[in-house]
């Protein structure tokens, strides 16, 4: 039987498929100009735009240690997950009726309740469902990128409709999102994995890691090496490529709406590209190895910023923007998999929130602000040469401090191509 449809006929897999289908859909039909909205349709100035960004951060973090946590002591039970998409279906409510009016009239007040809302439908809740979503994938045996790519595929079919609707009525965004996450949570109720059967060595009722396990983690110096790579590479490409490339990259052409429109279909490209790259990347990660992964991601990030701080040339940008499609999966799949192979796996969850999320949101609570006053002080180019500095520096980081892939094997062994064996100490999988 060939890979496809033996894919196709893993249940599990088809429904946490659906589930990062649906819910990176109903995320990047707004999302993706979320900058835009509050730049061009609030009139919020780029300090506010940065105060905007970097409290969402401070509440995700707290509320990704909390799913983290939970969701590791629940297994595979969806409450957490049912619960972020009962949040994602009450979206456009939220935003229409609740968010604008605050950003627009109370400042302050509609800060803190953004972000009160967003974690827990969607900047928290993607690492839930992402967490979720991996521990399926060793449980039920199928591949975490093959099932990650068809989010990257929502996210492009989002995109591209959104520039479209978002130069009609950015409303028109917010209410799909809304549908979106209603199906999503349906997706949640109705659609049962008990029948799937199970990868060898895992079983139905993984063991419950304790409190103290869970807090034993934060002790670790491993971890705190993976947390300084994280916030200094990631956090600061997301600042680049979320909170400033969307407004520069509209401010490149002559008729800002035309701008707007292009950005739309040039993300979805690119965001199809992805979701073929995050198929593609565990073959690479094969050959090539989970430290290497990590590091031809950050050289990838570098080179993408430095091509949108050197060119202004529309058609150039939209070229380098493209890098994207290959970074992401490089960085998430190579994060993902590191920490399940160094780390024990029945923490994944803990591991992955606490590890590259939270991590990243920290950095974001941190920086936001600061990048948003240096970007209005020195320009959207300049600012992308600090940026890419921090990044390169990063990638030494990660060059001299991740461990090796026969390094410390406390999780699932990886196997690499090209190789009689695993890496490290053969261990019994954990769920």
């Amino acid at each position: 039987m060939s890979v496809g449809r033996r894919l196709f006929r893993n249940g599990a897999y088809l429904q946490s498929s659906t589930t990062l289908l649906v819910f990176f859909a109903g995320w990047g039909i707004w999302w993706s100009f979320f900058a835009v909205w509050l730049g061009e349709g609030l009139g919020l100035s780029g300090a506010q735009i940065g105060t905007v960004y970097s409290v969402n951060s401070l509440t995700t973090i707290a509320v990704m240690i909390a799913y983290g946590m939970i969701q590791d002591r629940l297994g595979l039970k969806r409450n957490l997950v049912i619960l972020s998409s009962a949040v994602m279906a009450c979206l456009a409510p939220f935003v229409l009726f609740v968010y604008q009016p605050l950003l627009q009239h109370a400042f302050g007040l509609g800060v803190i309740a953004g972000a009160i809302y967003l974690p827990f439908g969607y900047t928290a809740a993607v690492g839930l469902l992402e967490a979720f979503s991996e521990r399926m994938s060793r449980t039920y045996g199928f591949e975490y990128g093959q099932a990650r790519g068809w989010g990257s595929l929502g996210y492009g079919i989002a995109a591209l409709f959104t520039g479209f609707m978002f130069t009609i009525s950015p409303s028109i965004n917010f209410v799909i999102g809304s549908v979106l996450g209603i199906a999503c949570l349906l997706v949640q109720v109705f659609w049962k994995t008990d029948g799937v059967p199970l990868a060898p060595g895992h079983n139905s009722h993984p063991r419950t890691p304790s409190l103290r396990e869970m807090g034993a983690v934060l002790k670790l110096k491993s971890l705190w090496v993976v947390i300084g790579f994280v916030i200094f590479s990631w956090t600061f490409y997301n600042l680049y490529d979320n909170q400033m490339f969307p407004n520069f990259y509209a401010g490149l052409f002559t008729d800002e709406a035309l701008g707007v429109h292009t950005y739309g279909i040039l993300n979805s490209i690119q965001v199809f590209a992805e979701a073929a790259c995050m198929m593609l990347v565990p073959l690479i990660m094969r050959r090539i190895g989970i430290r290497n992964t990590l590091l031809l991601g950050v050289g990838v990030m570098a080179v993408r910023i430095l091509g949108s701080a050197i060119f202004t040339d529309p058609v150039i940008v939209s070229c380098v923007k493209m890098l994207h499609a290959i970074e992401v999966p490089l960085f998430i799949l190579g994060i993902f998999r590191y920490l399940t192979l160094h780390f024990p796996a029945a923490l994944s969850a803990t591991l992955y929130l606490v590890g590259f999320e939270v991590a990243a949101q920290v950095g974001n609570t941190l920086f936001a602000i600061p990048f948003g006053f240096i970007r209005d002080a020195i320009g959207y180019q300049h600012t992308f040469l600090v940026i890419v500095g921090v990044v390169l520096c990063a990638g030494a980081w990660a060059f001299f401090g991740l461990k090796k892939d026969d390094q410390d094997v406390q999780g699932d062994p990886f196997v690499r191509l090209g190789q009689s064996g695993v890496t490290g100490l053969v261990k019994t999988p954990q769920p």
